[in-house]
């Protein structure tokens, strides 16, 4: 069993991996900005998973500043690094995501090299991948990079660059560090605290009858459990090394087709979730002055498809049925009480 490096523990994706991690019986340093959310990360894994305290440490380490990276590294054989910065309010610039993600992912790049950790796993997104490219008709693969060219959102713009920032850091300066990097779609399923991540406010927001209408876009959804068993199978076969792996359940699925499965899976407790797709002209109209359908506009009218395939051939995973997914999340959310708030 490995010592292992989890970066952002408290977060959708880093507690997820942190609870394969011990189920897989390996020992899990994990870092936090703030040690005072310790004891809740705790209370969430020993609710999920019986595991001795001794198997896991949380350190604070925080991405913007250099102080604690390299003790968190120390002694550890793989880091998986999923953290990410994130802001309380839309960016004035770019650089203010941009910055803190590339100069974070070079902290801990850094850190791992010099602690002769073996692998990297970045958990980079989809939006390095397919944002910013014409309408196509084939699904976009880890071939394929988001065009920083065009006018595409800071957090999109901030993924791509973190990870090309890492692509060239273990060529330039790794040291024999191993990469590879993971790329989910749209991160589903439950909670395993009472965190309000933002992949899951559309359900959230469709449960409490906040989405009178869908926005008119398709593309691919994913458990977070899977992506965790990605992680972990990048961290450990020899395949991965120096390669990209999309994380998707299937094809790409429609808003509309979230909602829809919502009312078949979980009936009345669903009956808030829309029933019409907005049309393109309307949708890209609304744009104009709505800020949620503005960080939309390059996906409006577009079905934006993706394949996990390589992850399927080199690293045996396969993901779970999204229907599966989509019910376990409102499930979690309406048990944790969130979903449930009136129209407002």
């Amino acid at each position: 069993m490995a010592q292992v490096l989890v970066t952002g523990g408290t977060g959708f994706i880093g507690s997820w991996c942190i609870q394969a991690l011990l189920d897989a019986r390996h020992t899990v340093r994990t870092t936090v900005r703030d040690l005072r959310r310790e004891p809740e990360l705790r209370s969430w894994l020993h609710e999920a998973t019986p595991f001795d305290d001794d198997r896991l440490t949380v350190v604070r380490a925080d991405l913007e500043q250099p102080e604690g990276w390299d003790a968190a590294a120390a002694g550890c054989d793989f880091v998986l690094h999923v953290a990410s910065p994130t802001l309380r309010h839309t960016p004035a610039n770019d650089d203010e995501l941009v910055v803190p993600a590339r100069e974070g992912v070079l902290r801990v790049l850094r850190a791992a090299r010099d602690s002769g950790v073996r692998r990297v796993v970045l958990t980079s997104a989809f939006g390095a991948i397919g944002i910013g490219h014409p309408p196509r008709s084939t699904p976009f693969t880890e071939q394929d990079w988001t065009n920083i060219d065009s006018d595409i959102p800071p957090y999109q713009r901030s993924k791509t660059l973190a990870e090309r920032a890492a692509w060239q850091f273990v060529k330039d300066e790794g040291g024999g560090l191993e990469l590879a990097a993971v790329h989910p779609v749209g991160v589903l399923g439950p909670l395993l605290g009472l965190d309000d991540p933002p992949s899951l406010r559309l359900v959230r927001r469709m449960l409490e009858g906040k989405v009178p209408a869908c926005p008119p876009f398709g593309m691919g959804f994913v458990d977070v459990r899977d992506v965790a068993d990605l992680h972990l199978r990048a961290m450990t076969n020899p395949a991965a090394v120096g390669e990209r792996f999309l994380a998707t359940a299937g094809h790409s699925l429609r808003v509309i087709d979230i909602a829809r499965i919502l009312r078949d899976r979980i009936g009345e407790r669903a009956s808030k979730a829309p029933s019409r797709e907005l049309p393109v002209w309307l949708a890209r109209t609304l744009s104009i002055v709505n800020p949620e359908l503005r960080l939309l506009r390059h996906q409006l009218g577009r079905d934006l498809d993706v394949t996990s395939a390589k992850a399927e051939q080199l690293l045996g995973w396969r993901a779970r049925p999204i229907e599966d997914t989509i019910q376990d999340t409102a499930e979690s959310l309406l048990a944790h009480g969130i979903g449930t708030k009136a129209d407002s």
